[in-house]
Order: C-alpha cells, then structure tokens, then sequence
C-alpha cells in the first residue's frame, strides 16, 4: 500500500516504533434509480480489493497533516477508485491496532468512517493500492472483517449519530 511522505519522514526518525495515525474509511453508497418503471434495484456499496492482502474492503485511507477527515475521505475515494462522492455523516470514530506490518513497522489508527454519497464516475482500481474497484448490490457484499460490516450496516441502517466506544 502506498504510504504517505509524512509516515515515511517520522518512520526516518522513529524506525519502528509504534505510532498513532488518524485515518479515514469511506462507505460510498449508490442508490438504485428512481424511474418507477426500473426493477427493483438494490443500494450499491463501492468496495476495493487491497493489493496487499487480497480482501474486500470500504475505501480507506490516512489523513494528511492539517487535512480535514471528510476532504480525507472523499481524496481516498477519488484517488483510489476513480468516484466522487460527497460527504453525508459521520458513521463512527475507533482506534484500530496496533497493526505489525512485515517490515516490523507498528502503528495504531484512529479511524473516522464517513457515510458518502455516489457523485459520479464509474469505479476501476486508480492507484495501484487496491486490484480491484466496483459498486456491489448490498445483498451480495462478499466477507469482510467485523469492523467494515459493522460501518456499512450503519450507513445502510439510517440512524443519524455516530458509534463510538465508551
């Protein structure tokens, strides 16, 4: 995955150690069309497969230094799957980690998840981070891990407040 130059210039300072980053994840949601005349059609979710480690995943992404989280959301979107989308709500704040990575690297993200809109464009793998970008009918997400089922549930559930843990 591709790491950010401010990452890379700390990990110059710090090597490994353990480091704390705010990061974002997008559930980008595409409504089925209003013509009446149309069939039934199910809301889409956008989901890309990391090339790292082959699974399904919501767009996610690190937030730039100074960089709003919503802005965050809606560059990763765009960077990694070609789509704009705009910013509903916020879905949920979580620590996510510690994360050990290969190179012995250790990080832990406080993660926004945001609620997005489908604006426009038709999603393809942008960057190189992910093998893989498409809408999915919600009934046919494949498996993720309990954190992105958890996230897109609440951006298909409706309720208006954030999840957090107290």
């Amino acid at each position: 995955m591709s790491v950010p130059d401010f990452i890379l210039e700390l990990r110059a300072h710090v090597g490994n150690s353990h480091l704390w980053v705010p990061g974002c994840t997008g559930v980008v949601l595409r409504k089925p069309s209003d013509d009446p005349q149309s069939p039934a059609a199910e809301t889409e979710v956008l989901i890309v497969r990391r090339a790292d480690d082959g699974r399904w995943t919501p767009v996610t992404g690190i937030i730039d230094p100074g960089e709003e989280p919503a802005v965050a959301c809606v560059r990763e979107v765009l960077e990694e799957a070609a789509v704009v989308a705009r910013p509903i709500r916020v879905l949920s704040t979580e620590v996510v980690g510690p994360v050990t990575y290969p190179n012995g690297d250790v990080s832990s993200y406080l993660d926004t998840s945001f609620l997005l809109e489908w604006v426009s464009g038709e999603p393809y793998p942008a960057d190189g981070e992910n093998t893989e970008a498409k809408f999915v009918p919600v009934s046919q997400l494949p498996p993720m891990n309990e954190r992105f089922e958890r996230v897109i549930a609440r951006a298909l559930g409706g309720e208006p407040h954030a999840w957090f843990r107290t």
